[in-house]
């Protein structure tokens, strides 16, 4: 284990969930939001893992959180859905998931959501855009796990906004609204009150559509590619606000980009991200700095954090942001290490390009 870099609220770590997560006591996280690796039918370069195993996989992780969670506490899992290879089918994994972790691990599913996507593009490319004989795939399953029938949860928390018809009818029911019953039997009285916003459903609605934020411009300016897969701040945004207070511990046991760190830290929440990739994981501290970044000090923040150095960033947004000796060391020898090898494929060749450019930014 690793601490990659510190905020004032969190640390990103670079380590193996199973034995980081270890390290915590029992009963002392309140909330763990995260999105694995789907278990699709190609393999990503972040690693997801295959629909036979994945059940099996995902539980070892499940099960080890149950443990570190409060009894208050809640497990939030984003899951993509999936087709059988071959077939315009669903697999069911996503759907084994909750079964799997309530008949055999002891969780409770609190509530089902499902995310909508309106931005994402059509898949998959076979049954929808060749063949045409399938819709595009644009909900994902977000299961709402907790230890007990009664998590901590506030729902005034995350109120959505009235809509303007709803406004003028709390302004005067009397204009817009006559009491009737309605065809379940309910009555319906003309006695609204306004409760500051709307009881939010459990489909959210919300675009991955990303394109300015801090993460990506900092990632083009220093010429590395960032996480291909990242979920949109909203989404662990509605959860944290819904499920923890300030202080409160949240965790992301596979963290990817770090959208859950960034979030929990603009909501004052004490944070831990989790990720076993240490490229992914120094790429992910360009979210908590500025887009004015100079490219020297990107290059300086990432190679930094793969030379094992951990980043205090509040101390190197403050200070003078000299270069360690130990980050200029690395860059050398790993452009040595990459320079010695016979043939390099696309990726590589990325690599290299851009230590040839550290070195020369850095020295």
């Amino acid at each position: 284990m690793n601490i990659a870099y510190a905020t004032q609220y969190g640390n990103q770590v670079i380590g193996d969930t199973l034995e980081v997560l270890q390290r915590y006591e029992d009963n002392s996280i309140d909330l763990v939001m995260t999105s694995p690796p789907f278990a699709l039918l190609r393999v990503k370069e972040y690693g997801n893992e295959d629909q036979v195993n994945y059940v099996r996989w995902l539980s070892k992780f499940a099960k080890l959180v149950h443990r570190k969670l409060k009894p208050t506490g809640s497990f939030i899992i984003d899951l993509g859905g999936a087709y059988k290879r071959g077939l315009p089918v669903r697999s069911l994994y996503n759907f084994r998931i909750p079964i799997e972790f309530c008949d055999r691990l002891g969780f409770y599913l609190a509530e089902d959501f499902y995310w909508y996507n309106p931005s994402k593009l059509p898949s998959p490319i076979e049954w929808v855009n060749k063949r045409k004989i399938r819709v595009k795939d644009a909900v994902n399953n977000v299961w709402w796990f907790s230890k007990t029938p009664y998590p901590k949860a506030d729902v005034t928390k995350v109120l959505a906004p009235y809509s303007e018809r709803m406004k003028k009818l709390l302004e005067n029911p009397e204009a817009y609204y006559s009491p009737k019953e309605r065809p379940s039997g309910h009555n319906i009285s003309s006695n609204f009150n306004n409760n500051g916003g709307a009881i939010p459903p459990n489909l959210l609605q919300i675009p991955n559509s990303e394109s300015n934020s801090n993460y990506l411009a900092n990632c083009k300016k220093a010429g590395l590619r960032g996480h291909p897969a990242r979920y949109p701040q909203k989404l662990p945004e509605f959860f944290i606000k819904y499920l923890t207070d300030k202080d409160d511990l949240v965790v992301d046991i596979f963290g990817g980009s770090n959208t859950t760190g960034f979030t929990a830290e603009q909501l004052k929440r004490n944070w831990v991200s989790i990720e076993l990739d240490p490229s992914y994981a120094a790429i992910s501290s360009f979210r908590f700095l500025p887009k004015g970044m100079s490219e020297r000090d990107l290059l300086n923040v990432y190679y930094s954090i793969l030379s094992g150095k951990k980043v205090e960033i509040m101390d190197f947004l403050s200070n003078d942001r000299h270069v360690p000796s130990v980050t200029k060391k690395f860059v050398v020898q790993r452009l040595k290490d990459m320079q010695s090898l016979p043939t390099l494929d696309k990726s590589q060749q990325l690599v290299l390009e851009n230590l040839e450019k550290a070195e020369s930014v850095l020295a």
